[in-house]
């Protein structure tokens, strides 16, 4: 038992009982904890190849661009050594002594085992092409660019490596889906708020409840969901199998992803094995709530049977008709698999509003995955709907069929949002579902 175990925890069971660990077998599994770890969404740029970096990636002080890490001797990773390698991947320190940016979420990858990580080793230097490409320098002016301040930051806020080392007797599904998670997934990089430092609040769920509890301010524009199991805008009403359907297809019959999530369900999530997919979704439902005393949702159809019956004096109650209803239809349910139900939706629930109005304002494209050939676009409608329009809808979402969100959005709010926005265009009816 004890055996079997560790091999779940080493990802060995992936692939099966691997009796030949020859080269290919471990560039193939170095592949896998490739798209595992999602490295190729960071460290490829629009239109750019493969893990050869250029991605702008903006921070409060200037903008950081990822590096290449193809096996290019000249501009790339392919002079590391394997010691080199783990030490930039674990510790966040690049070969010439420099600490990497923590938009590099070595924090997380500290607890991948020393055998995935030959592996990526494997993969990187024999299974990616090389390709010269120059790292280009940050835009962040001196005296902030200097490197220095980073390894005071790293000192006090990256743990020191150390394998992951599940609870002996724990259900190995369960230490598979945390291994991943706290690991290779990095899902705290995104979902766990941070201090004002920057660090994560916590980096795993030892550390308290504010792990995977959502992002306290927008990545990217958007505000990354809470992934524990709160009732009102976390987990907490999911079953187990709809959250596995949701990581590998990026829908389910509660909802759809959306924002920079929709890049990790379609670069990483949905090349996972059912197995794997299985032990996130699992290790993610055993994480209690942050606030055991939220209010759960509550259907009410007050408002549903007033837009059925033409009533739409509510404030942005005729948006809702003339813009949402189509696909979301008058009770908030959408259709399964397809469209999302904003009613009891988490997102809508969230306290902070920032994606739902982002969503109104620009729209989004739901991409076709392995197990949902369909591919769907929510078009923008910040083009034709003013500041107030769009406030008084997303409060009307947030506030009908049971719904119970606090805060209410006001035109300012919008009009905030809307300049980090980039300029939507209309969108073509024939184009908003096409199958694959």
């Amino acid at each position: 038992m004890k055996k079997r175990l560790l091999a779940l925890v080493l990802g060995i069971t992936t692939f099966g009982a691997l009796a030949d660990e020859s080269g290919a077998d471990l560039i193939s599994r170095g592949e896998y904890l490739a798209r595992a770890g999602d490295c190729v969404a960071c460290h490829t740029k629009m239109g750019g190849k493969p893990f050869a970096g250029g991605l702008s990636m903006a921070t409060p002080i200037g903008n950081i661009y990822s590096t290449n890490i193809t096996p290019d001797n000249k501009t790339g990773i392919g002079d590391y050594s394997y010691d080199d390698f783990q030490r930039a991947v674990r510790h966040g320190v690049a070969k010439n002594g420099d600490t990497l940016y923590p938009a590099m979420p070595y924090p997380s990858y500290a607890v991948v085992s020393d055998e995935d990580m030959r592996a990526l080793y494997a993969y990187f230097m024999h299974g990616v092409a090389p390709v010269e490409q120059e790292n280009q320098q940050s835009d962040i002016p001196w005296p902030l660019s200097m490197r220095w301040p980073l390894a005071i930051w790293r000192g006090l806020f990256a743990p020191d490596v150390n394998a992951f080392q599940p609870v002996e007797g724990e259900d190995a599904v369960l230490a598979r889906g945390q291994y991943l998670v706290e690991g290779l997934g990095h899902c705290g990089a995104c979902h766990t708020p941070r201090s004002l430092t920057m660090q994560e609040k916590a980096l795993n769920d030892r550390e308290g409840s504010d792990y995977l509890s959502g992002s306290s301010a927008p990545v990217d524009g958007w505000i990354a969901s809470n992934l524990r199991g709160d009732s009102r805008d976390g987990l907490g009403r999911w079953h187990e199998a709809e959250l596995v359907e949701f990581l590998r297809t990026g829908r389910n019959d509660r909802t759809a992803v959306f924002g920079g999530m929709t890049d990790v369900v379609q670069h990483s999530l949905q090349h996972l094995s059912a197995e794997d997919a299985t032990a996130i979704a699992r290790y993610l439902k055993s994480l209690g709530a942050r606030d055991p005393n939220q209010t759960g949702f509550a259907e009410d159809d007050a408002v549903a049977r007033a837009l059925w019956q033409g009533d739409d004096s509510r404030a942005g109650a005729s948006v809702y008709v003339d813009s949402c209803a189509a696909c979301h239809k008058t009770d908030g349910s959408g259709y399964k698999r397809f469209f999302p139900a904003l009613r009891g939706n988490p997102v809508v629930l969230a306290d902070d509003p920032t994606s739902l109005i982002h969503i109104v304002l620009s729209g989004a494209t739901l991409p076709a995955m392995k197990g949902a050939p369909s591919s769907i676009t929510m078009p923008a409608f910040g083009w034709r709907l003013n500041d107030q329009q769009v406030a008084d809808v997303v409060n009307l979402i947030r506030t009908s069929w049971g719904n119970t969100a606090k805060e209410q959005v006001s035109a300012a709010d919008v009009a905030k949002i809307r300049k980090s926005t980039p300029q939507q265009g209309s969108v073509d009816i024939d184009k908003l579902i096409e199958v694959k």
